[in-house]
């Protein structure tokens, strides 16, 4: 399971539609697609010139975040800070790009003075917690996932839920977790990476009917990778449904035949 970074909501500009990026996968979670992020700015209609060229460059810093175009986008954010560098929102996209390029010390100090600038910010309070999630610091990160949540004018709390159970995952408190993914789901009822990380909580907890039925839904949303399929054929293992089991296995070997997964179940290792 991937956490997932917003480079938040755009307005008009060459990178309006763009690809999903996201963080290397966390142990022991599911790749589930993630949804499409949209790059953020702030426009007023009475900006200086001085903020309208910063909210132009981090519009194009984003879109080449987003592409992966981490060269590009890091040129495009100075500019945009070297515009105008109280713009909290260049401020946020720097940290993503610092973040991606390993420089910690820089993203952290893009994330804090976004955060300075504009405390509320949904976008920012997400990034800064993923940030501090990948760095081990995984009890302040949840803290800034769920001021993330409790602001009313965020579109996607769903996702720092998310991104909060997944955090609280790797510090070993599946409760936590839990809840966090019930409370994504409940904002969000098909909501991707809840639905897979539930399925596997229910199924390391023995309770496989659950599982079976969050699989269930998550099959309605989108199309099963390989790591979907494995722990699908595990739960109908456990629940002796032979031709479930079997339908999962083929469709494994099938459609991933070089995974881990496939190789597991060739293997016959299914714990």
């Amino acid at each position: 399971m991937r956490h997932q970074w917003h480079a938040g909501r755009a307005t008009a500009g060459v990178f309006m539609a763009v690809l999903i990026l996201a963080l290397a996968g966390c142990a022991g979670t599911g790749n589930v697609p993630d949804e499409g992020i949209q790059p953020t700015t702030d426009t007023t209609g009475n900006e200086s010139s001085a903020r309208n060229r910063a909210r132009i460059h981090t519009e194009l810093a984003a879109g080449y975040f987003e592409l992966g175009n981490l060269g590009v986008a890091l040129e495009a954010i100075t500019t945009a800070l070297q515009a105008d560098p109280s713009y909290h929102t260049a401020h946020n996209i720097a940290g993503l790009v610092y973040a991606s390029l390993k420089d910690d010390r820089r993203a952290e100090e893009h994330f804090t003075r976004a955060l300075r600038l504009n405390p509320g910010d949904p976008d920012a309070n997400n990034n800064y917690g993923m940030f501090l999630c990948q760095n081990k610091r995984e009890e302040q990160g949840i803290k800034y996932f769920l001021v993330a949540v409790q602001n009313p004018l965020y579109l996607t709390p769903e996702r720092s839920l998310v991104n909060a159970g997944i955090c609280a995952r790797r510090r070993g408190d599946n409760v936590a977790a839990q809840d966090f993914f019930q409370r994504a789901v409940s904002a969000r009822p098909n909501q991707p990476q809840a639905l897979y990380q539930l399925a596997e909580l229910s199924f390391q907890s023995n309770n496989f009917a659950a599982a079976q039925g969050y699989l269930r839904r998550l099959a309605q949303v989108t199309a099963a990778n390989a790591e979907v399929l494995w722990l699908a054929l595990r739960v109908e293992r456990k629940l002796g449904n032979t031709l479930a089991e079997a339908s999962y296995a083929q469709q494994l070997r099938n459609n991933f035949p070089d995974s881990r997964e496939a190789v597991a179940l060739k293997a016959g290792r299914f714990e």
